[in-house]
């Protein structure tokens, strides 16, 4: 049980919405909430332990971590043990072997993302190298994630805590067109059965135009965005992966 949380507000205009989710969830559970900083996480001026609760932006994530000697996990945004649900191409390259592929003529209209954990560029729809000279003087030995277009009809985020799916929130495309709930769970069973997914997370499904659901991409819970969920179960979900993080250091 935590005995007390940090949650991360400038104090200037109204907070985000997953530290307002957990201002909620915290006071139902009785925890005293305090508010920081990005600049005093920097400084490394928070009082951190097992017992600390915090929660925030994914740099102010990755410095709390650093500050506890917890490893920052890898990004994993499309997990090995899911690649048959993707239902498209996903590959990994460098920046520059896709800024050549381009100028040849060997690929087509592409969606890249950077691949690493600090994100230099939003992920982005390129149709010549000239799409990828706009995103400047990045190296182009950056490592990225690229993947075949598609169309997809609906969105949806599925938010997972103890491999139990415990919320669905449609965050874009026809309200009207379902996600197939028996894909999402032969996944989330996959993922579960890889040893590879983290205690709590989010992972986001969308119906082709096919009519097929396929992996959108995986979230890690320590910083997930939020949706339509509530409260409790953010807080559940969000908690439960801090526990475990921490837990990676006293093992």
């Amino acid at each position: 049980m935590f005995a007390t949380a940090f949650l991360q507000y400038s104090g200037k205009g109204p907070m985000r919405h997953e530290e307002t989710l957990l201002e909620q969830g915290l006071a139902r559970r009785g925890i005293p909430v305090r508010y920081y900083t990005i600049k005093r996480i920097h400084r490394r001026q928070l009082a951190l332990g097992p017992d600390v609760f915090i929660a925030g932006c994914m740099d102010a994530m990755h410095g709390a971590m650093r500050q506890l000697g917890v490893p920052v996990p890898e990004p994993d945004d499309y997990p090995a043990a899911l690649t048959e649900f993707l239902r498209r191409k996903v590959w990994i390259a460098t920046l520059g072997e896709v800024e050549r592929a381009f100028d040849g003529g060997s690929i087509p209209a592409t969606f890249i993302k950077p691949a690493d954990r600090r994100k230099s560029f939003t992920g982005a729809v390129c149709y010549s190298e000239r799409d990828i000279a706009t995103f400047g003087n990045i190296s182009r030995r950056q490592r990225v994630w690229c993947s075949e277009l598609v169309n997809w009809v609906a969105e949806y985020r599925v938010y997972v805590t103890d491999h139990r799916v415990v919320s669905v929130d449609r965050y874009d495309g026809d309200p009207t067109t379902p996600v197939d709930v028996n894909v999402v769970e032969a996944a989330i069973a996959a993922y579960h059965r890889s040893g590879t997914a983290p205690s709590a997370y989010g992972i986001d499904f969308g119906v082709l135009s096919s009519g097929e659901t396929a992996l959108v991409e995986a979230n890690d819970g320590y910083a997930l965005g939020a949706y339509d969920i509530t409260a409790d179960l953010y807080t559940d979900l969000v908690m439960r992966r801090w526990s475990e993080l921490l837990a990676s250091v006293e093992a």
